[in-house]
């Protein structure tokens, strides 16, 4: 048997395969390798029956479906080594279709949780001011927290309503009035408790007068999540989430959002219109009658 592994990781070599890629190959073919031991089948006589059957038994053993898809991809190499060194002459994995994956859908917070957090801060002492500042504006346009603290003073229009975001693509992104008159208040009232350096022109500023950081912001929110009650883990990316799934559930379109998000393939955005058809589901079999 390490014989026969040892070519097919020979074989996965010259295919340039991640390391972590062929480690993972070579240890399901191993795996597979010994289960047709046990059941005394030739490796070179193997039915598509018997892949199946190994598929149901790693079933059995509670392994993922992304587990078992892979473990037909190593065994698909497997065999279209063999077939190339002429030691078989059928492909039994040539028929054999990868189990479907299910589209882990992304966390995200109801209406009302986001109305929570958003209104911990105190507005009416510096940090809070800025605090909220920094919630709104993350909600109001679903931009990631990099291109959050990477704001410059520059990048905000507070009479047209709207701000320049240099993230993946520069894109301009509407603010709503709540945002507005957040950032009005901190800007105009607070920001400049923070500068140390007149120089700064970041939006938003840490205790240091220094440009706020992922790591900072991350912190911030977990507190305010915290305060607020919520229970489950929160990230800058679930409030994102939650940006972009409160839209569709209020009938943005996707191309829209998939502006707004800064997607390059709106294959991306699509997850979004998948959560909201699970609500609609939801809504319905809660409400209907009949449902």
């Amino acid at each position: 048997m390490e014989n026969v592994v040892g070519n097919f990781i020979d074989y996965l070599k010259k295919q340039r395969l991640s390391q972590n890629t062929l480690e993972s190959y070579a240890r399901d073919i191993k795996n597979f390798l010994q289960y047709l031991n046990r059941n005394n089948i030739n490796f070179l006589e193997v039915k598509k029956s018997n892949i199946i059957a190994y598929f149901l038994n790693l079933q059995k053993d509670g392994r993922a479906t992304s587990s078992i898809s892979r473990n037909l991809a190593s065994i698909r190499a497997f065999y279209r080594m063999l077939l190339k060194m002429d030691l078989i002459s059928y492909d039994p994995t040539i028929e054999l279709e990868s189990p479907k994956i299910e589209k882990k859908l992304p966390t995200i917070l109801s209406v009302e949780q986001v109305e929570g957090l958003l209104s911990m801060p105190n507005t009416n002492e510096p940090k809070g001011a800025r605090d909220k500042a920094m919630l709104e504006v993350l909600y109001a346009t679903g931009i990631r927290v990099s291109e959050l603290v990477s704001l410059k003073l520059d990048d905000i229009n507070l009479n047209l309503g709207y701000l320049r975001c240099n993230g993946n693509k520069e894109r301009i992104i509407p603010l709503g009035k709540i945002a507005i008159k957040v950032l009005e208040n901190y800007i105009n009232n607070f920001r400049k408790k923070f500068v140390s350096n007149s120089s700064n022109e970041y939006l938003f500023l840490n205790h240091h007068g220094e440009g706020m950081t992922r790591q900072g912001f991350w912190k911030i929110l977990k507190y305010y999540a915290k305060k607020a009650g919520i229970q489950q883990e929160i990230t800058p990316n679930i409030i994102r989430h939650s940006f972009a799934a409160h839209l569709m559930e209020n009938g943005a379109d996707l191309k829209s959002l998939q502006e707004l998000l800064g997607h390059s393939d709106i294959s991306t955005t699509q997850i979004y219109a998948e959560i909201s058809k699970t609500k609609i589901s939801e809504v319905y079999k809660k409400s209907h009658p009949r449902a």
